[in-house]
């Protein structure tokens, strides 16, 4: 049975997600209806109706289609990075978290067939289901309408991403970015507290950054290293913004103190006219100096 026959299989099964034909709308593609239910399918919504096909397969496919988008940009925009640099670009791109904030931009959530289940744990929002989801739909882009399609998809939906990404600098590597940071504010050695739920087949990891006791960020992830990456990053902007913002007040308060005083007004007591010191109508300036009251400057001057 080819995937289009068993797509159309899955179209009459009863669902709480909104009708794809809105997300065609903001995909700006419309796709055989069939292949694009078959794309929004997640395997707890399968498992509960008998079986039917995922969209793990899609999801496979989407994957590739969207490296290698990302990976010729990339290749093409910066001719001079060497290869683990643009590795380290593209690792910004396509991840998990970068591609469930693209689906969120999508409100692709509302749109994704789940299981009862996974319905009431907010899988909706999940960022693993709604990544997988998105390239899912990549793939279903280009089995309906082919490559150029789907790689103009590509470019609308993650361009930002990427253009982003060229101007993360060091941020790339987020656990190597903490750990300099943390050192420059003498906070300490960052370390990483992890758990897993699910499962084995579909593992959450969860990681906790913490800096001398403090937990700074958390993060998900498919892998250990994903959530670890995305607790440091979160850690990462957490602590900089803090050191900002204590930067930007010491340097208010430098400028404060050296301000300039506000100049006197001539012909006021203390304005500095030298004819003050004649007519004996200022203050005894010499006295104030040395810290000596002015009346009893002026007692010693009449004794004498």
């Amino acid at each position: 049975m080819s995937e289009l026959s068993t797509a159309k299989k899955q179209a009459d099964n009863v669902s709480t997600a909104s009708s794809p034909t809105l997300l065609e709308g903001r995909l700006g593609y419309q796709l055989e209806s069939a292949l694009l239910v078959r794309a929004l399918t997640h395997r707890s919504f399968a498992y509960e109706n008998g079986g039917l096909p995922t969209n793990e397969r899609l999801e496979f496919l989407g994957d590739s289609v969207l490296g290698l988008v990302v990976t010729d940009t990339l290749y093409r925009t910066h001719p001079d990075l060497p290869e683990g640099q643009l590795a380290k670009l593209r690792a910004a791109v396509v991840n998990s978290r970068a591609l469930a904030e693209v689906g969120r931009g999508l409100e692709l959530g509302s749109f994704i067939r789940l299981g009862r289940g996974e319905e009431g744990t907010g899988g909706r929002d999940k960022a693993s289901i709604l990544a997988d989801t998105l390239e899912a739909v990549i793939g279903a882009v280009y089995l309906d309408q082919g490559l150029d399609a789907a790689s103009e998809l590509v470019h609308r939906l993650f361009d930002p991403l990427i253009e982003k990404s060229s101007n993360l600098g060091a941020g790339l590597d987020w656990k190597t970015s903490l750990q300099e940071l943390t050192a420059a504010e003498s906070l300490g050695v960052p370390e990483y507290l992890v758990t897993e739920t699910g499962p084995d087949h579909e593992k959450t990891f969860t990681a906790a950054a913490r800096v001398g006791g403090v937990s700074y960020g958390t993060g998900t992830g498919r892998s250990k290293k994903e959530a670890e990456q995305q607790a440091a990053e979160s850690a990462w902007r957490s602590i900089r913004t803090v050191a900002d913002e204590r930067a930007a007040a010491e340097k208010n308060v430098v400028h404060i103190e050296g301000a300039d005083p506000a100049p006197e007004t001539p012909g006021l007591p203390g304005a500095g006219d030298p004819t003050d010191a004649d007519s004996g109508g200022g203050t005894d300036t010499g006295a104030a100096e040395a810290g000596i009251p002015a009346d009893s400057a002026s007692a010693d001057a009449a004794k004498a």
